[in-house]
């Protein structure tokens, strides 16, 4: 597993555990030992994903809210959640990477953490965002 893999896993974690908590997955990080984020690159990758997603959240949730055909976000696997969330960000918001590995790696994430379902899910709501990536107003 490559260490953007293993930062982006490490993100899930705490976007994951702080929307079971109710609490801030950037707390969640600060509070933690450095340690449990090595490497250093590991971690700060890991907590840039984190601001990105807290920073674009509201508009992450519409978009899940609005292509999720089906689901109701309450009702949506918290995992799940979490997952499209992560990979939505990376996909409006990190320029730098490419489209088609934000979506694998969350169908990784989703086939490793998931439902059976969730994978298909996950990529079915993934490339209806990229397709209508150019229409949005961020």
């Amino acid at each position: 597993m490559s260490a953007r893999a293993k930062a982006r896993k490490r993100a899930l974690d705490f976007l994951y555990e702080g929307d079971i908590r109710g609490a801030s997955p950037a707390t969640l990080l600060a509070e933690r030992d450095p340690s449990e984020l090595s490497p250093i690159s590991q971690g700060e990758y890991s907590g840039a994903l984190i601001a990105g997603v807290l920073e674009h959240q509201n508009k992450i949730d519409e978009l899940i809210t609005t292509y999720a055909q089906g689901w109701d976000m309450d009702r949506m696997p918290a995992i799940d959640r979490n997952i499209l969330r992560l990979a939505i960000y990376e996909l409006l918001w990190e320029s730098e990477l490419d489209d088609s590995i934000a979506i694998s790696q969350a169908i990784e994430l989703a086939n490793e953490l998931s439902t059976d379902e969730s994978a298909g899910y996950i990529n079915g709501l993934l490339a209806r965002i990229v397709i209508l990536k150019p229409s949005f107003v961020l």
